[in-house]
């Protein structure tokens, strides 16, 4: 299969904000080009896009995927609904079994001194990590503990229900585990290569850390209480960001399969989990301290490019921070790229193979409607990527 690679950029302004924490509950930050710059990390843009798949409807709950220690309770629930009769701890027992078998391991968690002190059973094994499970494999799981609920023991030691319970688990990945990938530590055979790669979005200027004194007023107190009910502080930032993520859509192709349905082109998997990738990725936002700031903003610019190279992230244009003397810099950030951008396509010969769309908002962003194929609105890019991404997808290789 021929190598396609999906770009997409965005320039996104935040204000006063602290999407993402770090152990200090201080925004992240990165030192870039000599000074420090507002950073949001990968997994929580990643998270944001995955969630924003769900809740935004981008694709049905059967498409996608589950991460969750919980896995041993997440079959048994499912093989409780194909047989009531397999209930409890009945069903967790041969869940637990079953997941074992796939390659999957698990241990009883301690439970806490109050609990075991009144009684309480003991908690349902987990994984000892996160584990990424598409609902059709928690399905098939499932029904394969069903089918050997008499004698669960004795029918997984047979090889070639084992190596069922094994493929069940490797086969029919959901989009978010095709695009974002998984690893199980415990067997690396079952383990998805990500076909998504995302860039800690960092500030395209310097930014320095502020905090905010705050106090909270205790609505009984009476007119002779003074005093705040609560102080305490909250640090934030605002920054403009540039945002970068990269699609290998042969990998996207390779850990989707085939369509399962036979009244639909064999392109059609990857173009949906595509165009959910560019929606979700463009209009998500890390909900960090989003009750207290209430930052929900969009991006002024996208710029998504299709490429047989190789990814090229075009951070390098902010390595000297964006002044911003004029005030704001969305308009110099702009300025940047529709600079940079055509300077190392030309130096590397990747100019004549490369589709190039842009959105953008206002007149800040004038300087990119030159660099692509302008789109009105989201919904028609993610159309016009995900039409060409599929026709790329059907040349012969």
């Amino acid at each position: 299969m021929n190598r396609i690679f999906l770009d997409v950029h965005a320039l996104q302004t935040v204000p006063p904000s602290n999407l993402n924490r770090d152990d200090t509950g201080a925004p992240k930050t990165a030192v870039y080009g000599g000074v420090p710059r507002a950073r949001v990390s990968s997994q929580a843009w990643k998270r944001a896009t995955r969630t924003y798949f769900k809740d935004e409807h981008l694709l049905d709950a059967s498409e996608l995927g589950v991460r969750t220690k919980k896995i041993v309770e997440a079959v048994a629930g499912r093989i409780t609904a194909l047989d009531p009769s397999l209930a409890g701890e009945t069903a967790l027992r041969i869940a637990d079994e079953t997941v074992n078998a796939a390659g999957l391991k698990t241990e009883v968690p301690k439970r806490k001194a109050a609990a075991a002190k009144d009684g309480e059973p003991e908690p349902a094994p987990q994984s000892k990590y996160l584990v990424f499970l598409s609902a059709r494999q928690l399905d098939g799981l499932a029904r394969l503990a069903v089918e050997g609920a008499a004698d669960i023991t004795a029918y997984l030691k047979d090889k070639e229900n084992k190596g069922r319970a094994k493929q069940i688990a490797d086969t029919h990945h959901s989009v978010d585990i095709a695009l974002f990938g998984r690893m199980v530590a415990d067997d690396a055979d079952i383990n998805v290569d990500a076909a998504v790669q995302v860039a800690h979005a960092i500030s395209v200027h310097r930014v320095e850390n502020e905090s905010d004194y705050y106090t909270a007023v205790d609505d009984e107190n009476t007119d002779a209480e003074t005093g705040a009910g609560m102080i305490g502080t909250v640090d934030f930032n605002s920054a403009t960001l540039y945002r970068y993520a990269a699609l290998g859509v042969h990998q996207l192709a390779a850990n989707l399969g085939q369509s399962l349905r036979d009244d639909k082109p064999r392109t059609d998997p990857v173009r949906r989990a595509v165009e959910a990738f560019v929606h979700g990725f463009v209009a998500s936002l890390p909900t960090g301290k989003i009750n207290t700031f209430g930052h929900h903003t969009l991006p002024d610019a996208v710029i998504v490019k299709l490429r047989t190279t190789r990814p090229v992230s075009f951070v390098a244009a902010f390595e000297d921070p964006v002044r911003g003397e004029a005030g704001g810099y969305v308009r110099e950030a702009s300025e940047r790229l529709a600079e940079y951008i055509p300077d190392i396509e030309r130096a590397y010969g990747d100019d004549d193979s490369t589709l190039t769309w842009v959105l953008r908002v206002g007149p800040n962003t004038q300087k990119l409607a030159g660099i692509g194929t302008e789109s009105e609105n989201l919904v028609e890019l993610v159309a016009a990527v995900g039409q060409t991404v599929a026709e790329r997808l059907e040349k012969p290789a």
